[in-house]
Protein backbone atom coordinates (compact mmCIF):
# COMPACT_ATOMS: atom_id res chain seq x y z
CA UNK A 1 0.00 0.00 0.00
CA UNK A 2 1.35 3.33 -1.11
CA UNK A 3 1.04 5.78 1.52
CA UNK A 4 2.06 9.16 0.28
CA UNK A 5 2.58 12.88 2.40
CA UNK A 6 3.36 16.65 1.58
CA UNK A 7 6.58 17.92 2.31
CA UNK A 8 7.43 21.48 3.61
CA UNK A 9 6.76 23.11 0.17
CA UNK A 10 4.01 21.37 -0.85
CA UNK A 11 4.99 18.70 -2.78
CA UNK A 12 3.63 15.16 -2.38
CA UNK A 13 5.85 12.24 -1.90
CA UNK A 14 5.76 8.74 -1.11
CA UNK A 15 6.61 7.42 2.20
CA UNK A 16 7.44 3.80 3.45
CA UNK A 17 4.86 1.83 5.53
CA UNK A 18 7.01 1.52 8.35
CA UNK A 19 7.71 5.40 9.24
CA UNK A 20 3.66 5.71 8.88
CA UNK A 21 3.42 3.14 11.71
CA UNK A 22 6.62 4.78 13.83
CA UNK A 23 4.36 8.46 12.98
CA UNK A 24 0.72 6.64 14.18
CA UNK A 25 2.88 4.91 17.58
CA UNK A 26 4.26 7.72 18.65
CA UNK A 27 0.95 9.84 18.33
CA UNK A 28 -0.84 7.25 20.22
CA UNK A 29 2.07 7.12 22.99
CA UNK A 30 1.98 11.30 23.36
CA UNK A 31 -1.87 10.65 23.98
CA UNK A 32 -1.28 7.99 26.62
CA UNK A 33 1.03 10.34 28.52
CA UNK A 34 -1.45 13.57 28.58
CA UNK A 35 -4.00 11.19 30.02
CA UNK A 36 -1.67 9.67 32.62
CA UNK A 37 -2.23 12.27 35.89
CA UNK A 38 1.12 12.99 37.22
CA UNK A 39 1.52 12.16 41.11
CA UNK A 40 1.82 15.33 42.93
CA UNK A 41 3.90 15.80 46.22
CA UNK A 42 0.56 15.68 48.33
CA UNK A 43 -0.56 12.40 46.84
CA UNK A 44 2.29 11.01 47.81
CA UNK A 45 2.31 12.55 51.33
CA UNK A 46 -1.24 11.36 51.81
CA UNK A 47 -1.64 8.02 50.08
CA UNK A 48 -4.99 6.11 49.56
CA UNK A 49 -6.24 4.36 52.91
CA UNK A 50 -6.35 0.49 52.53
CA UNK A 51 -7.59 -2.15 55.32
CA UNK A 52 -5.38 -4.49 55.95
CA UNK A 53 -6.80 -8.04 54.99
CA UNK A 54 -8.77 -9.71 57.42
CA UNK A 55 -7.20 -12.84 59.03
CA UNK A 56 -10.40 -14.90 58.95
CA UNK A 57 -10.89 -17.30 55.52
CA UNK A 58 -14.74 -17.02 55.52
CA UNK A 59 -16.46 -20.69 54.87
CA UNK A 60 -18.35 -20.94 51.48
CA UNK A 61 -21.90 -20.62 53.08
CA UNK A 62 -20.64 -17.45 54.29
CA UNK A 63 -21.59 -15.50 51.24
CA UNK A 64 -24.70 -13.16 51.31
CA UNK A 65 -24.78 -13.72 55.06
CA UNK A 66 -27.73 -12.32 56.43
CA UNK A 67 -27.73 -10.61 59.53
CA UNK A 68 -30.97 -11.10 61.80
CA UNK A 69 -32.39 -8.26 63.04
CA UNK A 70 -30.91 -7.10 66.43
CA UNK A 71 -28.45 -10.16 66.78
CA UNK A 72 -25.57 -7.29 67.37
CA UNK A 73 -27.39 -5.80 70.26
CA UNK A 74 -27.47 -9.39 72.15
CA UNK A 75 -23.84 -9.96 71.56
CA UNK A 76 -21.75 -9.69 75.21
CA UNK A 77 -18.98 -7.65 74.53
CA UNK A 78 -15.17 -8.01 75.78
CA UNK A 79 -12.70 -5.43 76.03
CA UNK A 80 -9.49 -7.73 76.83
CA UNK A 81 -9.12 -6.18 80.16
CA UNK A 82 -7.54 -8.32 83.16
CA UNK A 83 -11.20 -8.55 85.11
CA UNK A 84 -12.35 -10.05 82.17
CA UNK A 85 -12.79 -14.13 81.54
CA UNK A 86 -12.74 -15.13 78.23
CA UNK A 87 -14.40 -18.39 79.11
CA UNK A 88 -17.22 -16.79 80.15
CA UNK A 89 -17.30 -14.35 77.44
CA UNK A 90 -17.37 -17.34 74.76
CA UNK A 91 -20.14 -19.29 76.87
CA UNK A 92 -22.42 -16.47 76.56
CA UNK A 93 -21.46 -15.48 72.70
CA UNK A 94 -22.31 -18.91 71.87
CA UNK A 95 -25.54 -18.74 74.07
CA UNK A 96 -26.77 -15.99 72.28
CA UNK A 97 -25.48 -17.82 68.51
CA UNK A 98 -27.37 -20.89 69.61
CA UNK A 99 -30.44 -18.98 68.95
CA UNK A 100 -29.41 -17.74 65.19
CA UNK A 101 -31.40 -20.28 63.05
CA UNK A 102 -30.02 -20.59 59.54
CA UNK A 103 -30.69 -23.99 57.68
CA UNK A 104 -28.39 -22.34 54.79
CA UNK A 105 -25.34 -21.44 57.52
CA UNK A 106 -23.29 -24.06 59.72
CA UNK A 107 -22.63 -22.87 63.37
CA UNK A 108 -18.93 -22.70 62.32
CA UNK A 109 -20.01 -19.85 60.08
CA UNK A 110 -22.35 -18.10 62.15
CA UNK A 111 -20.10 -17.56 65.17
CA UNK A 112 -17.00 -16.66 62.79
CA UNK A 113 -18.85 -13.98 61.36
CA UNK A 114 -20.72 -12.73 64.32
CA UNK A 115 -17.39 -12.80 66.89
CA UNK A 116 -15.72 -9.62 65.52
CA UNK A 117 -19.13 -7.78 66.66
CA UNK A 118 -18.59 -9.34 70.11
CA UNK A 119 -14.99 -7.52 70.40
CA UNK A 120 -14.03 -3.99 71.49
CA UNK A 121 -11.50 -1.52 72.18
CA UNK A 122 -8.15 -3.98 73.04
CA UNK A 123 -9.52 -7.33 71.87
CA UNK A 124 -10.52 -6.08 68.71
CA UNK A 125 -6.81 -4.65 68.14
CA UNK A 126 -5.84 -7.88 68.59
CA UNK A 127 -8.05 -9.47 65.71
CA UNK A 128 -7.48 -6.81 63.69
CA UNK A 129 -3.75 -7.29 64.01
CA UNK A 130 -3.52 -11.39 63.48
CA UNK A 131 -2.17 -12.49 60.40
CA UNK A 132 -4.30 -12.80 57.24
CA UNK A 133 -6.05 -15.69 56.45
CA UNK A 134 -4.76 -17.46 59.74
CA UNK A 135 -8.30 -18.34 60.74
CA UNK A 136 -10.02 -20.56 58.67
CA UNK A 137 -12.77 -22.16 62.09
CA UNK A 138 -14.32 -21.60 64.90
CA UNK A 139 -11.92 -23.69 66.54
CA UNK A 140 -8.78 -22.11 65.66
CA UNK A 141 -10.60 -18.57 66.68
CA UNK A 142 -11.32 -20.08 70.15
CA UNK A 143 -7.38 -21.33 70.29
CA UNK A 144 -6.16 -17.59 69.73
CA UNK A 145 -8.67 -15.79 71.78
CA UNK A 146 -7.88 -18.28 75.05
CA UNK A 147 -3.94 -17.79 73.99
CA UNK A 148 -4.19 -14.07 73.79
CA UNK A 149 -6.46 -13.36 77.18
CA UNK A 150 -6.16 -16.42 79.55
CA UNK A 151 -2.19 -17.62 79.07
CA UNK A 152 -0.40 -20.71 80.82
CA UNK A 153 0.71 -18.49 83.64
CA UNK A 154 -2.56 -17.04 84.17
CA UNK A 155 -4.01 -20.93 84.56
CA UNK A 156 -1.52 -22.05 86.67
CA UNK A 157 -2.31 -19.01 88.65
CA UNK A 158 -5.96 -20.45 89.32
CA UNK A 159 -4.24 -23.68 89.37
CA UNK A 160 -2.61 -22.86 92.37
CA UNK A 161 -5.88 -21.18 94.03
CA UNK A 162 -7.74 -24.41 93.68
CA UNK A 163 -5.02 -26.53 95.54
CA UNK A 164 -4.35 -23.53 98.03
CA UNK A 165 -8.41 -22.96 98.95
CA UNK A 166 -9.28 -22.82 102.24
CA UNK A 167 -11.99 -21.80 104.25
CA UNK A 168 -12.06 -17.93 106.06
CA UNK A 169 -12.42 -17.11 109.52
CA UNK A 170 -16.24 -15.66 109.61
CA UNK A 171 -17.02 -17.37 106.31
CA UNK A 172 -20.22 -19.69 106.18
CA UNK A 173 -19.94 -23.43 104.85
CA UNK A 174 -22.72 -21.19 101.62
CA UNK A 175 -19.96 -19.05 101.23
CA UNK A 176 -17.11 -21.08 100.98
CA UNK A 177 -18.35 -23.45 98.83
CA UNK A 178 -20.16 -20.39 96.16
CA UNK A 179 -16.06 -18.69 96.14
CA UNK A 180 -15.00 -22.64 95.49
CA UNK A 181 -17.27 -22.96 92.68
CA UNK A 182 -16.79 -19.59 91.31
CA UNK A 183 -13.10 -20.35 90.99
CA UNK A 184 -14.12 -23.58 89.03
CA UNK A 185 -16.03 -22.03 86.65
CA UNK A 186 -13.41 -19.05 86.00
CA UNK A 187 -10.51 -21.61 85.33
CA UNK A 188 -12.53 -24.14 83.97
CA UNK A 189 -10.25 -25.90 81.75
CA UNK A 190 -8.35 -26.67 85.15
CA UNK A 191 -7.75 -30.44 84.12
CA UNK A 192 -8.22 -31.37 87.75
CA UNK A 193 -10.72 -34.73 88.43
CA UNK A 194 -13.46 -34.42 90.13
CA UNK A 195 -11.95 -36.13 92.87
CA UNK A 196 -9.54 -34.09 93.31
CA UNK A 197 -11.45 -31.04 93.72
CA UNK A 198 -13.38 -32.57 95.94
CA UNK A 199 -10.37 -33.10 97.80
CA UNK A 200 -9.09 -29.63 97.38
CA UNK A 201 -12.37 -28.26 99.09
CA UNK A 202 -13.28 -30.82 101.98
CA UNK A 203 -8.96 -30.10 103.41
CA UNK A 204 -9.77 -26.81 102.97
CA UNK A 205 -12.78 -26.47 105.44
CA UNK A 206 -12.82 -25.09 109.11
CA UNK A 207 -12.60 -28.31 111.71
CA UNK A 208 -15.93 -27.76 112.80
CA UNK A 209 -17.64 -27.04 109.40
CA UNK A 210 -15.39 -30.53 108.34
CA UNK A 211 -16.88 -32.05 111.44
CA UNK A 212 -20.49 -30.97 110.39
CA UNK A 213 -20.06 -32.90 106.90
CA UNK A 214 -19.23 -36.31 108.29
CA UNK A 215 -21.83 -35.66 110.84
CA UNK A 216 -24.63 -35.12 109.00
CA UNK A 217 -23.36 -37.91 106.08
CA UNK A 218 -23.13 -40.64 109.18
CA UNK A 219 -19.39 -40.27 108.78
CA UNK A 220 -19.62 -42.03 105.03
CA UNK A 221 -18.53 -38.56 103.23
CA UNK A 222 -14.74 -40.14 101.73
CA UNK A 223 -16.98 -43.73 100.85
CA UNK A 224 -18.93 -41.82 98.40
CA UNK A 225 -18.50 -41.42 94.71
CA UNK A 226 -17.11 -38.10 93.56
CA UNK A 227 -19.61 -36.93 91.42
CA UNK A 228 -21.75 -37.90 94.21
CA UNK A 229 -19.61 -36.46 96.94
CA UNK A 230 -20.32 -32.82 94.57
CA UNK A 231 -23.65 -33.21 94.30
CA UNK A 232 -23.80 -33.59 98.39
CA UNK A 233 -21.80 -30.49 98.80
CA UNK A 234 -24.18 -28.34 96.46
CA UNK A 235 -26.95 -29.97 98.62
CA UNK A 236 -25.08 -29.02 102.06
CA UNK A 237 -24.64 -25.51 100.76
CA UNK A 238 -28.04 -25.34 99.87
CA UNK A 239 -29.51 -26.09 103.08
CA UNK A 240 -26.58 -23.99 105.02
CA UNK A 241 -28.15 -21.01 102.79
CA UNK A 242 -31.57 -21.64 103.86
Amino acid sequence: MRIWSRTLFGRLCRVSSSFSENIAEENNQSLYNENIRVRTLRDHMNPLRTSAPSCIVFPPDASHFNFKPGIIQLLPSFHGLDLENPYLHLREFKEVCNTYNDSNRSMNTIRLRLFPFSLKDKAKTWLQNLRPGSIRTWDEMQQQFLKKFFPSHRTNSFKRQIITFTQKLGKTFYQYWDRYRDLLNTCSHHGFETWRLVSHFYEGLTPRDKQMVELICNGTFEDKDPNETMEYLDLLAENAQN
